[in-house]
This record gives structure tokens, C-alpha cells and sequence, in this order.
């Protein structure tokens, strides 16, 4: 997965309290989590004010099996209430806090702005992620395309299969970094940031733009970093015409995990979706569901990631 925002901050800015922060990494590298844990903690006595700092320690201490774990990421929140560690899903995970229907989106903007520069490599070469090509093969006979929305578009994985079947190619990504490097492609005609998790007068996809404008709508690999998908399906249907497909894919939390809310927080921090669930709201919203393909998205500490692929029609 992409490593945590905090990659980018860690620096207390205390050239002592960074030594020891370093000599604690090398520690909890060896495993020995809880000699980290103690580093980290002398780390915080000379630069108290170190919300990456405590967000680190809340990660050895979790990791070492200390009961105190929830105490370090409560003051992350405490120092950076915007959460852009990600701290309130490591609550969650830990049985601290209720698990949030989504995660903070300036976590998400953070993880994906870290995360641009080698996220083709990193992603395609070394994690085998295919999710671009196989979504593309099922939308392909469905095509040609007048204009193409794709959500969560990254560096343009997904645009860059579609753009030969499509009129018109528009991406949309809460990250400005990822929206950089998809400009660089040129693949698009129109590139915005958005975020999915807002209705759509403050969504970013609309604006000057109009409503209905697209017969496909893509979201490849984006709904994990959602966990309740109520806003998602309203902005898919003002964006699609009639008769208009979209595409895209979740995580497998299977049948039984799933039960309940629909979907569940994995130790990842993304989310898994029950396929109940997304047929659930597909129906809800208006969509008949064309196809459902299960497949190996990508591999994650060297074990394949299960996810769904769907391709579905709005009704006319």
C-alpha cells in the first residue's frame, strides 16, 4: 500500500529527538517494537509538539502489544485534528474508536501526494496491479465513448487504455501530485480535483461543467478509500446520461465480513465492500448491473488482493 502522509513530515525539527527517532526506525525494523516504542517516547519529551512523532509511537506500540497505543494516536488528533496520519483509522482498527464510514479526505490527499512520483512503479511493476486493463476489457464492446469521466483517475492508468475508444477523456483525483503527473501524459482534455465524499456543488466535478454529460464513468481501485459509498452513487448518476455505464471495482470483504454496514476496515486503512452491498445500492440508485468479474487486484505483502470488478448501465 502507499506508505502513511506522515513519510513526508517526519522531522520533529529537534536534531536530537530526530537521532533518536532514526535509531528507533532501525529498531522496530529488527521487530523489536517495543525498544522502538522507548526511543520514540524520549523523541516526544524533547519535541512534545511532534504529531508525526506520536502517531509513530502509536504504531510500535501497537505493534510491540502495549495497551497504550490509543493514548499516542488520540494526541496525534490532538496536534493535527485534520488527521491527515490517519490516526482515527488506526482507532478503529484497534477497537478504540467505531469504525468511520469514510476515511478523513486530507489523509487520502496526503497518502496519494507522498505517494505520485513512483506510483506507476511501484504499483504496476512491483504489486502486479492490472485493475486498468481489466476494467477497460469489460467497458470496451460497450464503447465507443462520446465523453469519459474518470474518478480517482491517478496518474491516468485507467485513461491512458480508454483514450483511443473515447471522444472526450476527463480525470478527476483529490490529489493535486497525482493530477500532476497525469498532465504530464497529456491524455486528457480536462484534468480538476475533486473529492468524492461531498455532494456535488462541492464535489469539484461539476462547476462550469455540465450535469449528465458522460455515457461512461470509471472509478478504478477508488472506492476502498471510502467506506460508505452514499455519496458516491448521487455523483455518478448527475454525471452520467441515460443508458450511460459505469465501471469500477472494490476489495472483496466477502459475504460474511461485509455483513452489517456493508463494508469493513481492513489493517491496510482501506476499505473492504461486500458484493450485497454494492448490488444493494446499484439497484437503489437506478443502475442494472451488466457484469461482475472477481479477480486478483493487486499483490499486498506478498499475498493477492481479492476484489470485484462491476460494469453496470443507468437506466433510461
Amino acid at each position: 500500500m502507499p506508505p502513511s502522509p506522515f513519510s513526508s513530515q517526519f522531522s520533529s525539527g529537534d536534531a536530537t529527538a530526530d537521532r533518536r527517532a532514526d535509531y528507533a526506525r532501525m529498531l522496530a525494523e529488527g521487530g523489536d517494537f517495543a525498544a522502538a516504542a522507548e526511543l520514540i517516547e524520549q523523541a516526544l519529551e524533547l519535541a512534545p509538539d511532534w504529531a508525526a512523532g506520536w502517531f509513530r509511537l502509536g504504531e510500535y506500540r501497537d505493534k510491540a502489544g502495549l495497551g497504550t497505543a490509543a493514548d499516542a494516536y488520540r494526541q496525534t488528533l490532538a496536534l493535527r485534528p485534520d488527521d491527515v496520519f490517519g490516526a482515527r483509522l488506526k482507532l478503529a482498527l484497534i477497537g478504540a474508536e467505531q469504525t468511520p464510514d469514510r476515511p478523513p479526505s486530507r489523509y487520502v490527499e496526503g497518502l496519494f501526494d507522498d505517494y505520485a512520483d513512483r506510483f506507476d512503479t511501484a504499483l504496476v511493476e512491483k504489486l502486479g496491479y492490472s485493475v486498468p486493463g481489466k476494467l477497460a476489457a469489460l467497458v470496451m464492446p460497450h464503447g465507443p465513448f462520446s465523453n469519459t469521466v474518470d474518478l480517482g483517475c491517478g496518474t491516468g492508468l485507467f485513461g491512458a487504455e480508454i483514450r483511443t475508444r473515447t471522444a472526450r477523456l476527463e480525470g478527476f483525483d483529490l490529489s493535486t501530485n497525482m493530477l500532476a503527473k497525469a498532465q504530464a501524459k497529456g491524455l486528457y482534455d480536462h484534468l480538476g480535483q475533486s473529492d468524492l465524499s461531498l455532494a456535488s456543488d462541492d464535489s469539484g466535478l461539476f462547476g462550469d461543467l455540465s450535469f449528465h454529460r458522460a455515457d461512461l464513468v470509471s472509478a478504478a481501485d477508488v472506492l476502498m478509500y471510502l467506506g460508505s459509498l452514499e455519496t458516491v452513487f448521487p455523483l455518478v448518476l448527475e454525471l452520467l446520461a441515460p443508458a450511460g455505464v459505469f465501471a469500477f471495482s472494490a476489495e472483496d470483504a466477502g459475504e460474511d465480513e461485509g455483513r452489517g454496514a456493508g463494508f469493513v476496515l481492513r489493517d491496510s486503512l482501506r476499505y473492504a465492500h461486500s458484493q450485497a452491498y454494492i448490488r444493494a445500492l446499484l439497484s437503489r440508485f437506478g443502475f442494472d448491473l451488466l457484469c461482475v468479474e472477481n479477480t486478483v487486484i493487486r499483490m499486498d505483502a506478498g499475498k493477492p488482493v481479492h476484489g470485484v470488478l462491476f460494469l453496470s448501465k443507468k437506466r433510461g
